[in-house]
Parts: structure tokens; C-alpha cells; sequence
């Protein structure tokens, strides 16, 4: 049972994309200056962030993003587990920013 569990668990696992990045690649970009979004809720944030990183909940994106961040600019966007930050990746995109990334399975603190 815990054979086909494990192998279920791998199937089903999401797979890095492209525009992934790796909690490393995240590091060498943020030398770079580049702008980092948790797109976690308020209360998420506040229990603990990526030092530099601003609060953009995914559900508040395409409300709150034109004021703060140039569509020029290189975006990383990072939740828990990679899945909200994704959808946020995807409206950001829709929206006409070019270099946003997201950052693969998220962040725990």
C-alpha cells in the first residue's frame, strides 16, 4: 500500500515549469533587485515572509499590481505551495508583464 501511495504522490506532483524557479534561482535574482510578491493572505504575511518581499494577495492582484510595479520590471510571485502564486503569475502576464516567475512548491517559513 505505501508502494502505491508514494507512487500516486509522485504522479500527481506538479512538475516545474519553465517560468519556475528554484528557492537557489530566487536567491541570485534578488541580488539582481528584482521584485518579489507574496501573494499569500495579510495574516500569512505577517506570521512570516521572504526578507524585501511586498503583499499583493493573489485575489487582489490586478488591483493592487499597476501602482506599484512597472510591467518592465522582473517579478517573482511566491505562496505556500506554488498554486495561488501561479494563478498570479498567469494574471500578471494577462495584465502584460513579461518577466514574472513563480517560485516552485512555494515557501515555508
Amino acid at each position: 500500500m505505501k508502494k502505491i501511495a508514494k507512487r500516486m504522490k509522485e504522479y500527481f506532483k506538479r512538475k516545474i515549469d519553465k517560468d519556475d524557479i528554484t528557492i537557489e534561482e530566487l536567491e541570485n535574482l534578488r541580488k539582481k533587485g528584482v521584485k518579489i510578491i507574496d501573494v499569500r493572505s495579510p495574516q500569512e504575511y505577517k506570521e512570516g515572509h521572504i526578507d524585501g518581499a511586498i503583499s499583493i494577495p493573489e485575489y487582489e492582484i490586478k488591483k493592487e499590481i499597476i501602482d506599484k510595479i512597472n510591467p518592465k520590471e522582473e517579478i517573482i510571485v511566491y505562496c505556500s505551495s506554488g498554486q495561488r502564486s501561479k494563478k498570479a503569475k498567469d494574471k500578471l502576464e494577462r495584465l502584460g508583464y513579461e518577466k514574472v516567475y513563480n517560485l516552485y512548491n512555494g515557501w515555508q517559513y
